[in-house]
């Protein structure tokens, strides 16, 4: 059976908040780029 020992439990949930902080800042950056490509459209458009 698998490692229930209190330092094995929280080593995986520590790999896995890692693993979302990974993804959400993926999300976020991206977010972010097409925030500034949108703001950067609207700014030619008023030119």
């Amino acid at each position: 059976m698998g490692d229930r020992s209190p330092k094995s439990v929280q080593k995986k949930a520590s790999q896995k908040q890692t693993t979302v902080n990974a993804a959400n800042s993926k999300k976020q950056q991206l977010i972010n780029s097409q925030q500034a490509t949108k703001a950067k459209q609207a700014a030619n458009k008023k030119k």
